[in-house]
């Protein structure tokens, strides 16, 4: 089984319609444990989203889900700092800097991300790979990688139905499985993915912390489910979805410490 990325312009708007024809990731729910998993995220969301610190610190729990999020995103890269040296600023390995570059600049991106995903990405990545690669391909996709981007910007600017968790999936599975720009690549799916989850409503203020998720389930286990992802073979798909599905839901959980953190003072 594949994911049906059709090629396409990556610029178009994304419609504002429901499709017209049958949904091409729909088939996706199908798979074993996916819907079960993606209600579960949703779930975990919801009960983040209902917590009273919201009402009113709601930014305040976003920056520190964005420096948590930076960290966890760095670890998977394998550089793993203290969260403390971070926060005073003390931390220079630039694959946590350009992490931490990502994380910030998230924010500005939701506008345009369902309107010109080869932009931001393109920005993505030179926020995340800036001291680790040649100026040059700083935001510049390698050519091969060329059709099934435009595939993939197809899905994020389209008007699929399936939950925002397996949406995010597929665009972070994509990104991660093909590389397309050979530094820091692991770094701009993550973000691509949260990208999918805060424009697609399943966390609109952006105060879970999905990154903390995958690292709290091990490198080993993401890079198992993201070798099944390539695989292509239906369990791999289904493995990866719902390894998705698990660390959303672990960052809602991280998220609610942050307010709970917050409401302590």
């Amino acid at each position: 089984m594949t994911i049906p990325l059709r090629p396409g312009a990556g610029r178009a708007a994304r419609p504002a319609a429901r499709p017209t024809g049958p949904d091409p990731l729909a088939p996706l729910l199908q798979l074993p444990g996916v819907a079960e998993a993606a209600e579960g995220a949703r779930t975990a969301i919801d009960r983040l989203l209902g917590h009273k610190v919201l009402r009113r610190e709601s930014a305040g729990v976003s920056a520190e889900s964005a420096l948590r999020g930076a960290r966890a995103s760095a670890a998977l890269e394998g550089v793993d700092v203290p969260l403390a040296e971070l926060r005073a600023g003390e931390v220079t390995d630039p694959v946590v800097q350009g992490a931490l570059r990502v994380s910030v600049g998230l924010g500005s991106m939701v506008e345009t991300w369902e309107r010109a995903p080869g932009q931001v990405l393109a920005r993505l990545h030179v926020l995340a790979a800036t001291d680790l690669a040649d100026p040059a391909d700083l935001g510049r996709p390698n050519g091969p990688a060329g059709p099934r981007l435009s595939g993939l910007f197809s899905v994020i600017t389209g008007a699929s139905t399936v939950p925002a968790v397996v949406l995010a999936g597929v665009v972070h599975g994509e990104l991660a499985a093909l590389a397309p720009f050979g530094v820091q690549d692991g770094v701009v799916a993550r973000a691509a993915g949260r990208l999918m989850t805060i424009t697609r409503g399943l966390d609109p203020k952006a105060v879970s912390v999905p990154e903390v998720g995958f690292a709290e389930l091990g490198a080993a286990a993401h890079a198992e489910a993201l070798a099944g992802y390539r695989s292509g073979e239906p369990s791999g798909l289904a493995g990866w979805l719902v390894h998705c599905a698990r660390a959303t839901e672990l960052g809602a959980t991280e998220g609610l410490a942050i307010c709970e953190s917050l409401l302590r003072g």
